[in-house]
């Protein structure tokens, strides 16, 4: 078994440790913990990180390297960002650092820093096209991202630590600086109406008290999507209220209030400069960008939610493959109903496969229940909220059946009518395969399912024709339904 992996990252608001339980595709954090050191706070003014900042964040680091001992982690990668780069007194920290971490440490520029978060967006999103910027306690850096193809890459001395230096705390300060600095960069130009990934802890504070504020049905802050102009409103609103007077200010932990406004501030900037489609929070960034970059070419070009989708099937399912063989099955019946499913629908259908049985150890009566909540709520990435949806109904209705009563509404309003649709018939499609196989691998490949002359047939091996019955000529019916067929046959 490989060792863990982890990525110390020293910003200028915030040291971070997180531990990965492995280098791969789909990296799983089995640690983070964060101490909001604010080694950036008076660079802007001073040139220097503040003395008890340092204090705290040498601190923290012992702290961290004692862990990564105890973890037995196999490789530490360390970084460092603009306030250790820009401060006069940021080579003797980083040198006090590397002695404590007993690792190299990467002083990354403004223009390596955009790139790596670049690929943290590429290793998180499916295909993403867009703006990327990166809101950190000392910088704020964009760079644009296509599929994995980057361009640009710039850095501008905006993070909410050094804006709100720099202004005196001073928000009519801090919008003038920002204005100005913003104004003069053509990295924005190349965002209207697509999508602006917002990487970086008060970008996802933000999004959090936004979801909070309208009672989002998910908790989950990666992929998270606000309309451009829902954004520059909630923004605005923001900068200019008092923080703590803010409804549901409590879903932002008291370390980030302070600099809600100042990333606030920003992201309105960006809105009106660049004129995005939507705001898209992404729970990754530099960190899970260096885990991208260091991996080979192959594994790249994996899909990162099937990865992980097969990753917790593996864990959980009583057998694994037998998800592989669901994959092959389902093909053979959507190709046969002539289901005209995209590439997207189809990769969401083969995760729901891997994920059929992730549920079977909880009591019968809330297998489809504990199962939605696992799916809808799972670490996952290279996968949007409605997609999210649609792997949490399917694997619901393959337990419960096709009713809707134990059901919230709010998670259906996720999905569109397509894809609500879609999963009915998956859905159903499980439950009568799981009714043939008992989740056991092997079975599948020896069963038909055709459909013709509007008939749905289901073609058994002989050595198998006691399986049949009115519970499986039921479930076979009820999928024949959905499928928009009048009758069933099932022949041995």
């Amino acid at each position: 078994m490989a060792a863990p992996v982890a990525v110390i990252d020293i910003g200028s608001n915030s040291v971070r440790l997180v531990v990965y339980e492995a280098l791969s595709r789909s990296p799983t954090p089995i640690f983070n913990e964060k101490v909001l050191c604010g080694l950036g706070r008076e660079v802007a003014t001073t040139g220097r990180l503040a003395e008890d900042a340092v204090v705290s964040a040498l601190q923290a680091l012992r702290r961290f390297r004692t862990l990564c001992d105890i973890m037995q982690v196999g490789n530490l990668h360390v970084l460092a960002t603009a306030a250790a780069r820009d401060a006069k007194n940021g080579e003797d920290f980083v040198a006090a650092a590397a002695d404590i971490c007993r690792a190299e440490i990467q002083i990354l520029s403004g223009k390596r820093e955009a790139r790596l978060s670049a690929y943290g967006i590429i290793a998180g999103f499916h295909n993403p096209d867009g703006l990327v910027g990166d809101l950190g306690g000392g910088s704020l850096e964009l760079i644009d991202v296509k599929k994995s193809r980057l361009s640009g890459g710039a850095t501008f001395p905006l993070g909410g630590l050094a804006l709100r230096d720099a202004s005196e705390q001073s928000i009519e300060k801090a919008e003038k600086i920002v204005r100005q600095t913003l104004g003069r960069t053509d990295q924005l130009q190349c965002g209207n109406e697509r999508p602006f990934f917002a990487v970086g802890g008060t970008w996802r504070a933000l999004a959090r008290l936004h979801m909070t504020q309208k009672g989002y049905p998910l908790r989950v802050m990666h992929g998270y999507k606000i309309p451009a102009r829902e954004a520059l409103d909630f923004c605005r609103m923001v900068h200019v209220a008092d923080t703590e007077a803010l409804s549901s200010i409590k879903a932002v932990s008291a370390e980030r209030r302070p600099l809600l406004a100042y990333g606030a501030l920003v992201l309105e900037q960006i809105i009106l400069a660049a004129k995005p489609s939507e705001i898209v929070t992404s729970a990754l960034g530099v960190r899970e960008g260096l885990l991208y970059e260091l991996l080979d070419e192959k594994t790249r070009h994996e899909d990162a939610l099937l990865t992980a989708a097969r990753e917790l099937g593996y864990l959980r399912a009583r057998w694994p493959e037998h998800g592989t063989d669901l994959i092959e099955w389902t093909d053979r019946l959507f190709h046969a109903a002539k289901i005209d499913e995209t590439k997207d629908e189809r990769r969401l259908r083969h995760a729901a496969c891997y994920l059929s049985d992730v549920g079977w150890r909880a009591h019968p009566d809330y297998r489809g229940e504990q199962s939605l909540n696992i799916i809808a709520n799972a670490a996952f990435v290279g996968i949007d909220h409605p997609g999210r949806a649609f792997l949490a109904l399917a694997i619901f209705y393959r337990h419960e059946g096709l009713v809707d009563e134990e059901l919230s509404p709010r998670i259906r309003e996720l999905a569109s009518t397509r894809m609500m649709e879609l999963t009915r018939i998956l859905g159903a499609a499980l439950r009568l395969a799981f009714l043939i196989t008992a989740g056991m691998p092997g079975v599948l490949p020896r069963v038909g399912c055709k459909v013709k002359k509007g008939r749905l047939d289901l073609e058994l091996p002989p050595d198998l024709s006691g399986l049949g019955g009115d519970r499986l000529e039921n479930r076979l019916t009820k999928l024949a339904k959905i499928l928009g067929r009048s009758g069933v046959t099932m022949a041995a």
